[in-house]
């Protein structure tokens, strides 16, 4: 039988043993925990020292359409200054295909250190989406909006020597079933498409959409006589306008364009409240670290605030637009919504 001395020399000891246990489990917890405390805690100086030596290499800007459209122009204009203020050369990259979809897959996967960025537009960000078959990224939880580039109209064009004089005679021709009428655009989904089927629902007229990788392969049948119309891009067009090579019918904003006053716009021409804006804006990869956000947002604003671009800009009624990321954002959740409307609506096929 164990005795009343025993018995509280075995608790002492029992006490004495645990605490010595609890005491090894906390310095345990606490050698573990330690070092991933400070790897965390040293996670926002990383970050911190990457954005303060950025850049010390050139930048790649993709642009998802061929050479010589409309955001491919824009890009050209932006890429010199913008490469002036960040301190090193922009390397603008056409990834051409699925109305922009491929390229803004392209970024999607690229790493989010500032190297990699995009100028996107409307119809990457707010229109493909919804356009049957949709997209594979969500534009509005996908990317790292940076800041708005430019706003502009389209126009809606046909060859020099084409009998087309006006928007009338093209409603026309595509209401006569003894014509065949096509236009093309710088994507399936781009805001030129749906200017035209916009424009068809509105003037009960027939037309065939042809789908091209960017303005300037459009374009080029255009000037072939391989299709009657398009709805270009301000940079596309202008340029080919004032050369004589093309005609512009009509532009898709509500009002006219300062660098073509005398065109009239399809709201003036018989059709009320029609409008169909365009706009590139810049976006980055997804979860980039909020100080490079904010040096990136800055250079961009001051390249689109510089004179000189701005001038060049605004010569193919390319409108300087800049903004922060927050209203980059509101603005595509705006008109993701708005183009959502109207593709249901109109009820596009499959392409």
């Amino acid at each position: 039988m164990t005795s009343p001395i025993q018995l509280i020399l075995h608790k002492h000891f029992f006490t004495k043993n645990m605490r010595q246990i609890h005491q090894n489990q906390r310095r345990s917890f606490f050698q573990i925990l330690a070092p991933l405390a400070l790897t965390l805690l040293g996670i926002p100086a990383i970050c911190n020292a990457q954005a303060s030596t950025y850049p010390n290499k050139p930048i790649r800007l993709i642009v998802g359409f061929a050479p010589g459209g409309g955001a491919d122009s824009a890009a050209r204009i932006l890429g010199p200054k913008l490469g002036e203020k960040m301190g090193q050369p922009i390397v603008i990259e056409n990834r051409p295909g699925a109305g922009g979809n491929l390229a803004s897959e392209q970024l999607l996967k690229a790493d989010p250190d500032g190297y990699t960025l995009m100028l996107t537009t409307v119809g990457s960000m707010a229109i493909n989406p919804h356009m049957p078959g949709g997209t594979s990224f969500n534009p509005l939880t996908d990317f790292t909006p940076l800041s708005q580039g430019v706003t502009f109209s389209n126009i809606l064009v046909v060859k020099a020597d084409s009998p087309i004089k006006n928007l009338s005679d093209f409603v026309a021709a595509g209401k006569n079933k003894d014509e065949f009428v096509t236009f093309g655009s710088s994507g399936n989904g781009s805001t030129g498409h749906l200017a035209g089927e916009l424009l068809k629902a509105r003037a009960g007229m027939k037309g065939e959409h042809i789908n091209y990788k960017g303005g300037g392969p459009a374009m080029t049948d255009l000037l072939g006589g391989n299709i009657t119309a398009i709805f270009a891009s301000t940079p596309t067009a202008v340029p080919l306008i004032e050369g004589g090579k093309i005609r512009p019918l009509a532009v898709t904003s509500l009002k006219r364009l300062p660098g073509l006053p005398n065109v009239l716009t399809i709201a003036e021409q018989g059709y009320p409240g029609y409008q169909a804006l365009n706009w590139y804006a810049f976006i980055a990869p997804p979860k980039m670290n909020p100080e490079l956000v904010n040096k990136i947002n800055k250079a961009i604003v001051a390249t689109l605030k510089d004179p000189g671009t701005a001038e060049r800009l605004r010569k193919v009624d390319l409108e300087p637009s800049p903004s922060t990321p927050q209203e980059l954002s509101n603005t595509v959740k705006s008109e993701y919504e708005l183009w959502g409307k109207l593709i249901k609506n109109i009820n596009l096929p499959r392409q």
